[in-house]
């Protein structure tokens, strides 16, 4: 006779039972809150090219479609940056990364 599995743990449980998980969460969290403060300020044919990436302690990234696409956008941090900044968000450098297909 097959032994009952143990109960699974509901993800959510599982999630704030773990240091480094609950860590992820909050940084995905924070970057979807810091891409919801910007948004706005992104002209809106270059937002459809631009995602919010990983927050570390070296800073935010940016990831874009293409090269031509990086380049408007970093004509545009100093304004993103001030944007934050001035939504209450902690000073971190934005990273703009470009999007490799694989």
């Amino acid at each position: 006779m097959p032994k009952n599995p143990s109960p699974a743990l509901p993800i959510r449980a599982a999630m704030d039972a773990s240091s480094p998980l609950a860590g992820l969460m909050e940084r995905l969290h924070e970057s979807r809150d810091r891409f919801e403060a910007i948004a706005s300020r992104l002209p809106p044919a270059l937002r459809a090219s631009v995602q919010p990436g990983p927050v570390d302690d070296e800073g935010w990234s940016l990831l874009v479609a293409n090269a031509s696409a990086a380049a408007k956008l970093r004509h545009l941090l100093p304004l993103l940056e001030d944007t934050l900044h001035a939504g209450g968000f902690s000073a971190r450098p934005i990273r703009v990364k470009i999007l490799t297909p694989r």
